[in-house]
């Protein structure tokens, strides 16, 4: 890190071949970093000056497959970089072993980029040599010998993650239609008391605060969501460390408009309450359109433990 922590932070990626580029680039990218890969050397004078006013993190890819590589160009250029008090610039290098790179080149039965014509073992190796002055000079470096695509995914993350790397999304659904693309984890909500079958609920959604009542008044509402809830704080915290950038969790029920809708509300608050970045969403209310007559919009609290509502 350079001198002035407002400086905006630059990231170099380089490393061999095989080592977790293409992964370490999509985490910081989860993280928040704009990513830009493969860009030539020559064009990075240029970028800087086209985005000086811009804070969001940045990380450059450059190894063997740009043009213009070389290693003297990029070492001169990082340590200009590293003169210049304006941007917090720093070096990653994508560290394996040897025999770790040809095994990995011999799964994947892809060309080294350093030699097409020949066999895995000569492009390694020849890279390795080339880059070991890089490796030197590195400011962070990260062996991926031993390393799976999530425990890599999980270290840059630790090291280069920003405090909203995880975004939470609920979303409320109805059976009836089927589960939504994408959900993670999946929460059943018809077994709760349905406000269908109460004739003044029947035309208001689980937006409205005497249908949220029906619900949480179920007795087997409290005990329930106390845990569905305990779980879900449990485990978000894992997800994070795992290097997660989303997180989608789906509540059905019937039709997608009261009990689904009520819970999700509450949910929602209650990961906010607890410092997560969330959003609702609900598939079935988003299908009726703008011209549907609307329940009022006030803030749902999160319910209590014994089934009421807080507040």
């Amino acid at each position: 890190m350079t001198s002035t922590d407002t400086a905006p932070d630059l990231l170099l990626v380089t490393g061999p071949s095989g080592a977790g580029r293409t992964t370490a680039l999509r985490a910081l990218e989860d993280s928040g970093w704009e990513v830009i890969d493969n860009l030539p050397m020559s064009l990075l004078e240029r970028l800087l000056s086209s985005s000086q006013d811009d804070p969001q993190p940045l990380a450059l890819c450059f190894d063997v497959r740009n043009r213009d590589f070389s290693v003297d160009g990029l070492l001169s250029r990082m340590a200009a970089l590293r003169a210049d008090p304006s941007v917090a610039a720093r070096l990653l290098y994508l560290d394996c072993d040897a025999d770790k790179l040809i095994a990995r080149f011999s799964e994947t039965r892809r060309r080294h980029p350093l030699a097409p014509s020949e066999d895995a073992e000569t492009g390694v190796r020849r890279e390795l040599d080339l880059l070991s002055d890089i490796r030197a000079e590195a400011d962070v470096s990260i062996d991926t010998t031993h390393f799976t695509v999530h425990t890599l995914k999980a270290e840059v993350v630790r090291l280069f993650g920003r405090d909203s790397d995880l975004s939470v999304s609920v979303q409320s659904f109805s059976y009836k239609r089927g589960l939504p693309r994408g959900l993670d984890i999946v929460f059943d909500l018809r077994f709760l008391a349905n406000p269908h079958w109460v004739p003044e609920l029947r035309a208001h959604t689980g937006l409205h605060p005497d249908v949220a009542a029906h619900v949480t008044s179920d007795p087997r509402f409290a005990d329930f969501y106390e845990r569905m809830s305990g779980l879900i704080l449990s485990t978000l915290p894992a997800y994070r460390a795992e290097g997660r950038a989303h997180l989608t969790i789906g509540l059905g029920c019937t039709g997608g408009k009261h009990r689904s809708v009520a819970v999700t509300e509450m949910l929602t608050a209650t990961l906010a309450e607890a410092g997560w970045r969330v959003s609702s969403r609900h598939r079935e209310l988003d299908r009726r359109g703008p011209g549907h007559a609307e329940d009022p919009q006030a803030a749902r609290p999160a319910p209590r433990a014994d089934g009421g509502t807080a507040g």
